[in-house]
């Protein structure tokens, strides 16, 4: 079994020797004398679905009873119930499926205890059950319960029932084989409808177990094609086996390695330790043959008990190049085009008419050029006008223009070949035009290009086509073109710093976004999008709208140099600030000065609109807040020793 253990790192799982022959499941229920007995119409329901035997056993001798099943292969998968599952789990290496107690098998069970007396005793396996306290009321009945661990335990709690007067008691079938001896009205709490969902249950686990068996019959062949380098030891610390690439790293010195104690070969790759304690050791870095490798050791197990060990050696240059490309992959999808149109908030008529303009350019394969202040969501923009055109989709790749050197903005655009320089990977690489390829390509921060790619950049948008650092070739491709930049083009223009043909060619659409300050009606919503997106992500219970209320003049007066980013980045410390507060009536809005300094510049002035204005906005705070002064000010977005300043000053 010792191929199982080392490809999955963990224990040995069970496999039945019937796995592998067919025919029926074979289940084992192991059963106290009265559930069994109870049990038996449901059993006779699976005659037809699996080979069931039942046996008798509690406690210690069930578990035996099923070790020498499993030892026999005999058995698929195992269902019991109460104490017998909970030892059957804890002793196993096998399936075993619970015949649970459910809160309405119990309550049918009191019901019909209530028939015969108004006092019942409940002892059931593991623990007492909280919420029989509110059924007794409701049934009217004096319930007391106990929970037992051990048959001598069991005794004891129906003992004390027994002598406190108790004639009905309900319970497992320990219990009430105790209350029959006893001359009491013993009652089973199971239903034969939980006795029904036990063996579907042992039937899932039993299936299960015989696809594992399937698989694990090939893994002999499968370890030998491992690129890791694996070898297993018995219990003795002997080799076992031994893949090629552990062949190789233990040399011609040790060419025969069967049978050999592991502490004379590589005292360093010992599994001792692992064969002693039994605990699986993962991930360990280790030095070894010169080189760095990243180890596991796992104990293997049959039937419960430890017969091995296992070790397996990961490159760890192998894991590391992995893990980068693993992440350039990511890097990758989240530059996949994830906005639309429909996901973008705001109402004021210049976002109206920017959107409308999108949707409108968005139906076209033309260049567009978006131009705004830094922060207004250009790329959002892109991002919405690709999903909303025929290339949806396809590859949305973007790149900022400002964020590489000249150089390696070159090859990222247009890739290389290999050789083109010195480094460069085998086989060369594909740049962002091909990787855009029946997509687009977002090119933000345009005006930051270097002077020499804005030719090549040119030369592609006139023949769609690019040719690699270093090749001879051209490659066409299909990519429809978005630009953004925040930079006055025309200027940059007139100073030689940008091609006047390039942005001709650029501004064949061209897309004006609005600052935040130009469309205020679009603050308070954009800023409670933030709040509550933030709240929910530091697991704040608060009502964001509510929570943002008494700041939203102030945000709306604001002229948010920053536009969206900045406002996202206030919501972000708006959410924080908030988070330590349990209600609303606890905020206490004027520390919050500190936190958002650009919105409390004016902390002490008035609000906008002279006086007359002033004593209208307190009065009509204060109303709105039953008289309330510190939730009033709180609504205005000042401290309360300001609002009684307004007040004195303007009688309000």
């Amino acid at each position: 079994m010792f191929q199982c253990n080392m490809s999955s790192q963990r224990p040995a799982p069970f496999f039945p020797a019937s796995a592998r022959s067919g025919g029926l499941p074979r289940l084992c229920f192991v059963s106290y004398r009265q559930i069994r007995g109870f049990a038996m119409p449901v059993v006779a329901e699976y005659t037809g679905r699996a080979e069931i035997e039942v046996l008798d056993g509690t406690f210690g001798d069930a578990l035996a009873i099923a070790r020498d099943r499993l030892e026999r292969g005999l058995v698929d998968a195992f269902v019991s119930a109460g104490s017998n599952a909970s030892i059957l789990r804890a002793g196993l290496q096998a399936p075993v499926a619970t015949i649970q107690l459910t809160g309405f098998d119990l309550l049918q069970a009191l019901i019909q205890a209530r028939r015969i007396s108004s006092r019942v005793g409940v002892v059931m396996y593991g623990q007492t059950i909280p919420e029989l306290d509110e059924v007794k009321d409701l049934l009217n009945i004096e319930v007391m319960q106990h929970a037992y661990r051990t048959p001598d335990d069991a005794r004891q709690r129906f003992e004390q029932l027994r002598r406190a007067g108790f004639e009905v008691i309900v319970g497992s079938s320990l219990v009430v084989e105790l209350a029959e001896q006893a001359g009491l009205h013993g009652l089973l709490a199971y239903s034969l409808a939980s006795v029904r969902k036990g063996f579907e249950d042992a039937l899932e686990l039993a299936r299960v177990a015989r696809l594992e068996a399937g698989r694990y019959e090939q893994l002999n062949s499968v370890l030998h094609n491992l690129q890791e380098a694996v070898l297993a030891v018995d219990r003795d610390n002997r080799v076992i086996a031994v893949n090629p690439p552990m062949q190789q790293l233990l040399g011609p010195a040790h060419a025969r390695p069967i049978g050999e104690w592991l502490e004379r070969i590589e005292p360093e790759l010992s599994l001792q330790a692992t064969l002693d304690s039994g605990q699986v050791e993962r991930a360990v870095v280790q030095r070894f043959a010169q080189r760095d490798w990243v180890v596991n050791r796992t104990p293997i197990r049959e039937h419960g008990e430890i017969v091995g060990a296992a070790l397996t050696l990961y490159d760890a240059r192998a894991i590391q190049e992995a893990d980068t490309r693993l992440r350039i992959q990511q890097g990758r999808r989240q530059n996949a085009a994830r906005h639309r149109f429909g996901d973008l908030i705001g109402q004021s008529p210049a976002f109206l008419r920017a959107v409308q303009t999108g949707r409108r350019f968005a139906r076209t394969d033309l260049t567009v050029l978006i131009v705004g202040e830094s922060g207004v969501g250009k790329e959002l923009f892109a991002q919405s006008i690709h999903n909303d055109s025929l290339r949806a989709g396809r590859p949305f790749v973007a790149v900022n223009c400002a964020a590489f050197p000249e150089a390696l903005l070159e090859s990222e655009l247009f890739g290389y070949e290999e050789g083109a320089f010195t480094g460069s990977r085998r086989g060369g690489k594909r740049g962002l035009f091909e990787a855009a390829h029946t997509g687009t390509l977002f090119l933000d921060e345009i005006g930051d290009m270097p002077l020499q790619l804005q030719t090549r950049l040119l030369r592609v948008l006139q023949e769609r086509e690019i040719t690699r650092l270093g090749a001879t070739g051209a490659i066409p491709v299909d990519v429809r073109v978005i630009a953004a930049t925040h930079q006055p083009l025309p200027g940059m223009i007139a100073e030689r710093r940008f091609r006047q043909d390039l942005f001709y060619r650029l501004n064949t659409l061209r897309l004006p976004l609005p600052p935040l300050r130009e469309r205020r009606e679009d603050i308070a919503p954009l800023a409670l999008a933030q709040v509550a997106r933030c709240l929910q992500r530091l697991g704040t219970p608060l009502d964001a709208a509510r929570a943002l209320a008494p700041l939203l003049a102030r945000l709306r007066a604001y002229d948010w140099p920053g536009n969206i980013r900045e406002l996202e980045n206030l919501g972000e410390r708006i959410a924080v600030f908030l988070m330590q507060f349990e209600r609303l009536d606890d905020i206490r809005y004027d520390e919050l000065a500190h936190d958002l300094p650009e919105l409390f510049a004016d902390a002490n002035a008035e609000p906008a609109g002279g006086g007359a204005l002033n004593a209208a906005r307190v009065a009509a705070a204060l109303a709105a807040q039953g008289g309330n002064r510190q939730a009033a000010a709180r609504q205005l977005g000042v401290s309360r020793s300001t609002l009684w300043r307004w007040q004195r000053e303007h009688g309000a």
